[in-house]
């Protein structure tokens, strides 16, 4: 308001001026996370992620990739190995990671972990005593599946594993299981489990009445792979997946898997059944 002796802010004039500093930090804030993510500093990438991943696998490319992007969200969410790739190409995640995933179009992917499957049993069962579990001497087991449907070629592998030892194996699978309703069942000793090696030993670990053997050669081999789509990708999905091969090759994901050892299934047990 002006007068001819003096000027003065108006109401709206004196809001304006105290709302001003903020309306232009907030501008700043804005133009620098438009920055970041521009660069693929910051951003946020939606993550599919198998159940069998959610322990040592999933931990190690989380903490990878907040190492090396700190301003990076990243949301997880649990989706079955089949899942994936039909959700990365719709757009509903912008990566996956999966146990053997089908190929898709429009979808690429790349091996992320080759690792051996190993045996979960109760410790009341003939076998926890076993160092390193022939498959032939699972021929009159049964043995805890999820669902072929699931992750199709994953369930192939060891079924054909099976075969090959001698026998059809006996499988009981449950509809949409989540792993913890499978190991519940798993310390009554009527019953065995595989899985991979990171899982397996971790939910054994958890778990006081369950214990992980060896599968003795030639075992069955689990292959993680990352998917994303193969159209443009932004620079936070680049910067992701830089994080996960760096993630694989200092933590030796793609090392040959004989040189899983028995120490490192804490076998302390006999010789090899």
């Amino acid at each position: 308001m002006r007068t001819s002796r003096h000027v003065e802010l108006t109401t709206a004039g004196r809001a304006l001026l105290e709302e001003a500093p903020l309306a232009l930090a907030a501008l700043g804030r804005a133009a620098e996370r438009a920055r970041l993510a521009g660069a693929g500093i910051a951003g946020t990438v939606r993550l599919g992620y198998t159940p069998a991943a959610s322990f040592e696998t999933l931990g190690a490319i989380l903490a990878a990739v907040e190492d090396d992007n700190p301003n990076m969200t990243i949301v997880p969410s649990e989706v079955f190995s089949a899942e994936i790739p039909g959700r990365v190409l719709a757009g509903k995640v912008d990566v996956g990671i999966a146990l053997q995933p089908e190929p898709m179009r429009g979808v690429r992917s790349e091996l992320l972990r080759i690792e051996p499957l190993v045996l979960l049993v109760g410790k009341r069962h003939r076998l926890a005593d076993v160092s390193a579990v022939s498959l032939a001497s699972l021929e009159n087991e049964t043995l805890l599946l999820f669902p072929r449907e699931l992750a199709p070629t994953y369930y192939d592998r060891i079924i054909a594993a099976c075969e090959q030892a001698g026998f059809e194996p006996r499988v009981t699978a449950f509809p949409d299981p989540p792993p913890q309703a499978t190991l519940a069942r798993l310390p009554a000793g009527r019953e065995v489990s595989l899985a991979p090696a990171s899982f397996g030993l971790h939910a054994a670990a958890a778990e006081p009445g369950i214990l992980a053997r060896e599968i003795a050669e030639p075992g069955i081999l689990a292959e993680w792979s990352i998917l994303w789509p193969a159209r443009a990708r932004s620079a936070a999905i680049t910067r992701f997946l830089d994080s996960v091969r760096r993630c694989a090759y200092e933590n030796n994901w793609l090392r040959s898997p004989k040189e899983t050892t028995s120490a490192e299934l804490g076998a302390s047990s006999p010789a090899p059944l």
